[in-house]
């Protein structure tokens, strides 16, 4: 089976995720909110549903490869970038974006770093697509698409223009 989403296909996710988090918003009650981009990837994603819900505070990124919690495994990404989160997390209600969520641990990592510029209010999670390969209990609010895919394949968004999800093989190696 491949699986890869055309620049078409990911826009539609995109409206129907903004969408579910106007509902999502409104149900709650939550009228200010702050958006934060997991780099590259969720930043992507995050630029374009800034953008359709016309939020006032800037968009935050985080860079989490400090926080990975197997950087002492596989050592620094060479294209670390500083976090910018222009706004007091504190007490405020936070969308944090990333572009696919499979095992959890990039979205505790982004966490973590979170609550070390403050205590939010709460935090929203939105995923492009969840692969549902949870190795912590993390569950995206709002998503794209949920698919389960098998253990050697994986995807990966490209762009950010144009915007796609291609799939991916794991190359086998012997240990």
């Amino acid at each position: 089976m491949s699986l890869a989403f055309t620049e078409e296909e990911v826009s539609g996710f995109i409206q129907q995720m903004t969408t579910q988090l106007k509902n999502y918003l409104a149900a709650r009650g939550i009228q200010q909110i702050a958006m934060v981009g997991i780099r590259s990837g969720g930043v992507w994603i995050a630029q374009q549903l800034h953008q359709a819900l016309q939020l006032t505070h800037p968009l935050g990124i985080l860079d989490i490869n400090f926080y990975r919690d197997d950087f002492t495994h596989k050592g620094l990404n060479p294209s670390v970038q500083p976090s910018q989160l222009p706004f007091d997390p504190e007490n405020q209600h936070i969308i944090l974006v990333d572009d696919i969520l499979m095992t959890g641990r990039t979205i505790r990592a982004a966490m973590n770093e979170l609550f070390d510029y403050g205590r939010p209010a709460s935090i929203i999670l939105v995923t492009l697509v969840d692969l549902q390969a949870k190795e912590l209990p993390i569950t995206p609010d709002i998503t794209g698409i949920t698919l389960r895919l098998p253990p050697q394949q994986r995807l990966k968004l490209k762009g950010p223009k144009p915007l796609y999800v291609e799939q991916q093989m794991l190359v086998a190696t012997n240990h």
